[in-house]
């Protein structure tokens, strides 16, 4: 088992799933590389060590295709378990406080409190828009 210890951007879901959040801009962080790693952003992000999964999601959107982001995210939760999980778009906190916000959904929270429960857990600013909130709540329904 080669889960996340504690540490920066470790989100600790209610089941005890651990996944890391991070900004890409600020470079790879020291310590223990991913296993697995879910990628939002506009562009495809370059060439990983680990295995990798892109989902096409522009700065302060939501992603281009909802059935993508789910089965990409649902995919890392499922990892999670087992493996070091990171989540991480450009600036480390819209796209990535909504991805965790909607994979808090999958440990049980409720859509309407996940926005809350990331802010909490996470990074007080994590989704920064109104439609990246909304679309937490209809895609984590």
């Amino acid at each position: 088992m080669t889960t996340w210890n504690e540490g920066p951007g470790i989100v600790t879901f209610p089941d005890g799933r651990r996944v890391r959040g991070r900004a890409l801009r600020h470079g790879e962080p020291s310590g223990p590389v991913p296993d697995h790693g879910v990628y939002l952003l506009a562009r495809p992000p370059e060439q990983r060590p680990w295995t990798a999964r892109w989902v096409r999601w522009p700065d302060f959107r939501s992603p281009t295709n909802t059935e993508d982001a789910l089965d990409a995210l649902r995919d890392a939760y499922e990892r999670a378990p087992d493996e070091r999980v990171e989540i991480a778009c450009g600036g480390g906190i819209g796209r990535t406080g909504t991805a965790l916000a909607l994979m808090a959904t999958f440990a049980g929270v409720d859509p309407a409190d996940a926005v809350g429960w990331v802010r909490r857990n996470y990074h007080r600013r994590a989704v920064e828009t109104p439609w990246q909130r909304r679309w937490v709540l209809r895609a984590g329904r």
